[in-house]
């Protein structure tokens, strides 16, 4: 399993990134691992103004749905539209291809308050 220890996370799983004044979100390895084969991403829309822990796109694998939460308040600036086409590009690379939305922050500091790496990897299940 693979913890990027650029990103920040969540205790349910999303990665944050920042990127100059945006942020990337995606979902962790441990996450795309647990869903197994993704089959469909429903993401939000550009333009849509999210708080921390609204939900606000849908991941289903051929094992379950499974909501995604906003890790921090801002505004969506893009979407990942290949994973319209290829939701399992978050299997195979679920920290680089498999991204699925930016955003810019309302308040870049809120990114400090999320687990860092070692915190994420403290808080998983042992294998």
């Amino acid at each position: 399993m693979q913890i990027d220890k650029s990103c920040r996370y969540t205790s349910t799983h999303e990665w944050v990134r920042v990127e100059g004044d945006e942020v990337v979100v995606g979902i962790s390895d441990f996450a795309q691992n647990q869903l197994s084969d993704i089959t469909y991403v429903e993401l939000p829309s550009v333009g849509d103004t999210l708080s921390a822990q609204d939900e606000v796109a849908v991941v289903e694998s051929v094992k379950a749905a499974s909501d995604i939460y906003a890790p921090i308040g801002g505004t969506v600036t893009e979407i990942n539209d290949r994973l319209a086409d290829e939701p399992e590009i978050i299997n195979s690379d679920p920290y680089e291809e498999g991204w699925l939305f930016r955003m810019k922050p309302i308040d870049e500091s809120d990114v400090e308050d999320l687990l860092d790496a070692s915190q994420y990897e403290s808080q998983l299940p042992s294998e």
